[in-house]
C-alpha cells in the first residue's frame, strides 16, 4: 500500500495502518531531520514528535495538494528548523546573560579547557610515533598535503609513506582510545 493510501486510513483512527505508514515513512524523516538537526539523539526526538504529529493531525492531510510523503516531509523540516531555531535562541539568550553578568559562558570556558587537553593528548601521542610516522601525519593531516605530496617531500616512494601514515595512524587510534 503506497503511502497516500495509508495516510487516509490513519486519518480515519487505523492502527495498522499507522504502523504499516510508520515503517514506510520513519527512514525518510529521520534522514531529513537529521540533515538540519545534526544531533542524533535530538533528531530521533524530533522525527518521534513528527511522526506522533503525523497520527494525531492526518486528518487534515489534502490528497490534492500533494503527495503524503511530501506532506510529511514538510512536516519534518518545519519541525526541525524549529528545533534548531529554538536552541540557538537558547544559546543566544545564554550568552547575552553571560556577557550581562560579565563572565564568559560556561560552556565556552569548559569547550576551551577541552580543547586545550585534547591538543595536549594530541601531541603526547605524536611523540610516541617514529620520526617518519610523524613526519608522514604531520604534512598530511596539520599542512594538508595529500600521500603523494608527502612522498615528494620526503624524497620517499609513495608505498613507503603510505604504509607509514597507516601504521602511525593506527598506533595514534591506539595511543588517543585511552583519551575517550
Amino acid at each position: 500500500m503506497q503511502a497516500d493510501e495509508l495516510l487516509l486510513l490513519v486519518a480515519g483512527g487505523d492502527q495498522r495502518a499507522f504502523e504499516d505508514l510508520y515503517a514506510l515513512v520513519s527512514g525518510s524523516v529521520f534522514g531529513l531531520v537529521r540533515r538540519v538537526v545534526r544531533d542524533p539523539a535530538q533528531s530521533e526526538e524530533v522525527a518521534q514528535e513528527v511522526l506522533l504529529e503525523v497520527w494525531r493531525s492526518a486528518a487534515r492531510f489534502d490528497p490534492g495538494r500533494g503527495s503524503a510523503l511530501s506532506w510529511i516531509l514538510t512536516l519534518a523540516h518545519r519541525r526541525a528548523v524549529d528545533r534548531v531555531r529554538s536552541a540557538r535562541a537558547a544559546g543566544e539568550r545564554e550568552q547575552r546573560e553571560a556577557l550581562r553578568a560579565g563572565e564568559p559562558a560556561f560552556d565556552q570556558v569548559a569547550e576551551e579547557v577541552e580543547a586545550g587537553m585534547e591538543r595536549e593528548w594530541v601531541r603526547r601521542c605524536l611523540r610516541r610515533l617514529t620520526d617518519l610516522q610523524r613526519q608522514s601525519v604531520t604534512l598530511a593531516y596539520y599542512d594538508g598535503y595529500t600521500y603523494r605530496e608527502v612522498a615528494e617531500r620526503l624524497a620517499l616512494p609513495l608505498g613507503t609513506v603510505k604504509t607509514r601514515m597507516r601504521d602511525g595512524l593506527t598506533r595514534l587510534r591506539e595511543c588517543l582510545g585511552g583519551a575517550a
